[in-house]
């Protein structure tokens, strides 16, 4: 995955994350573990940025 496509990833998840907590505030929402299993591809392609990043210097 390219940094491009790595910071795309992010994005797009967090994007979808706000949704579900929108949702979630509203009484709409149908799959609650979704956060959880966003919050954990969030921290971890922000982990994998940070190690490249890390190895670059």
């Amino acid at each position: 995955m390219t940094p491009e496509e790595l910071d795309r990833a992010i994005e797009e998840d967090r994007k979808e994350l706000f949704a579900l907590r929108l949702q979630s505030q509203t009484g709409q929402l149908e799959n609650s573990a979704r956060i959880r299993l966003l919050r954990k591809e969030v921290a971890r392609l922000e982990t994998e940025k940070t190690a490249r990043r890390i190895k670059a210097q």
